[in-house]
């Protein structure tokens, strides 16, 4: 098995078109946690599998750490879009996500993605936590997500000690949802994201950037453009497709090769 590994913000991910080994789409689940294990494995957030469906068009299987399967990873299809520039010559490509269609765009330092509104919007809830009660904005961008805003001095070094109570509190459903800790910071919006599948903080969430961005426009936290300085320090902007920010948005920031290579084959041996 050949891989790719790219990050997205400090966001990273194994990416695999079907050439690059025997039957993925089926195999694919049951290897993905131990390709994405940390010290016993390659290491990732998340896999990607890349299925050409014709000139410029591809469908896009995204996994969780877990082996889990998600609608949609927004960084992870930056990075795809990226990575088939670099593999198959596309500067522009339609990407088929368990979300919908995502258009997507390839710079130079930059991959650009247009995306459809957050749908549902749920809003505002309160969510009891222990002794605290908590209030977030409930939305999906592809996946669910859990936006809290917070006013900590110590933003970047803070305990996200109640994370997995809130990733999995009774009100946001069986599912649970995305969660973010979100701040303004002169005239940027910074987040810190805990991520279902991986079940811990990642350095980046687009997906999570953009819900975190629509709501700092919703609730007049931030003028668009929205500047989204992430864990990693790499920033995200996300703006308005046309003049109204609800009715599409675009996603941008960088997407960087890390590695390629083949898998172990004892590696791959441990998933039998």
């Amino acid at each position: 098995m050949r891989f790719a590994k790219w990050h997205g913000a400090g966001n990273d991910f194994l990416l695999f078109l079907p050439e690059d080994g025997q039957d993925l789409e089926r195999r694919l689940p049951a290897l993905v946690p131990f390709l994405c294990h940390r010290r016993l494995g390659i290491g990732a957030d998340g896999v990607l599998l890349l299925v050409p469906q014709g000139p410029a068009h591809v469908r896009l299987v995204y996994f969780n750490q877990d082996g889990s399967r998600a609608a949609f990873c927004a960084n992870g299809a930056r990075c795809a879009a990226a990575f088939l520039r670099r593999r198959l010559g596309l500067s522009q490509v339609l990407l088929d996500t368990d979300f919908g269609p995502v258009p997507a765009v390839v710079g130079e330092a930059e991959v650009t993605l247009q995306l459809p509104p957050p749908q549902p919007v749920t809003g505002w809830l309160e969510l009891p936590v222990g002794t605290t009660l908590w209030r977030g904005f409930a939305l999906t961008v592809g996946v669910p997500h859990l936006v809290l805003p917070v006013a900590w001095s110590d933003f970047w070094s803070h305990p996200l000690a109640e994370a997995p109570a809130l990733r999995a509190h009774p009100l946001l459903g069986p599912e649970g949802a995305n969660v973010h800790f979100a701040q303004t910071q002169q005239g940027q919006l910074g987040l810190r994201s805990y991520e279902r599948g991986v079940e811990g903080e990642t350095l980046s969430c687009g997906s999570g950037a953009v819900a975190a961005a629509w709501v700092a426009m919703a609730e007049g936290w931030l003028a668009p453009p929205v500047v989204v300085r992430t864990a990693s320090r790499r920033v995200l902007t996300v703006a308005p497709q046309g003049k109204n920010f609800r009715e599409g948005l675009q996603l941008s920031g960088p997407a960087e090769p890390v590695a390629e290579g083949e898998v172990a084959a004892e590696l791959v041996s441990l998933a039998r």
